[in-house]
């Protein structure tokens, strides 16, 4: 897997754009201004820069180092610094308790790891700090605009509710959504949406 990620970022064009994801730009109020954010499987940087771009001291982690490369190019052409950390976040254990939010955007684990990445990622934010995840739901299967082929990869509401157990939701959806984010995501989709502060 790692390999067909470092290949799909290897490529010139940004496979995901280079503009924000919708639901961060919608919800980045919420997030405190200045504060420190981890954003969980950046790929090539949009969202990492954009935050940056607003003022948010941010630390990108993924797994293809291609992706990263990127970012930090873009964030040079956009005249932002952001830390980068190339791991696999199934393995990696950052930090506990220093971020002010954790922003993950359809990034999917399979069962066997993914609830205990998630309270990994919960962990590394401080006492109200808020976590905030895009993913596709298992609806997605019906549409052709991107995300995993594997149900076993979609994130239903339910299961976000049993990974955050400690959190409280200030959002919680399923819906359906216009994607416009370069080639890989493009037209309707399904997505599970939350916003969860730490308490």
């Amino acid at each position: 897997m790692k390999s067909f990620w470092e290949k799909r970022y290897a490529e010139e064009d940004f496979a995901y754009g280079i503009h924000p994801n919708a639901f961060l730009v919608e919800q980045v109020a919420h997030l405190p201004a200045g504060g420190r954010v981890l954003v969980a499987g950046d790929g090539e940087g949009r969202n990492g820069v954009w935050l940056a771009r607003h003022g948010f001291i941010v630390t990108s982690v993924d797994y293809a180092q291609s992706g990263l490369d990127k970012a930090r190019r873009l964030a040079a052409e956009q005249g932002v610094v952001i830390d980068t950390c190339c791991a696999d976040l199934t393995a990696w254990r950052g930090p506990s308790a220093v971020f002010d939010a954790v922003v993950s955007i359809f990034v999917h684990f399979p069962p066997a790891v993914r609830r205990e990445v998630h309270r990994s990622l919960f962990e590394s934010l401080r006492p109200g700090g808020l976590l905030l995840l895009e993913a596709f739901s298992p609806e997605q299967l019906r549409y052709s605009s991107g995300g995993p082929s594997s149900v076993d990869l979609l994130y239903t509401a339910w299961q976000l509710e049993e990974d955050f157990t400690e959190g409280e939701f200030l959002l919680l959806q399923e819906t359906l959504t216009e994607l416009d984010e370069g080639a890989c995501h493009q037209g309707p989709a399904a997505v599970t949406r939350a916003l969860i502060r730490k308490p």
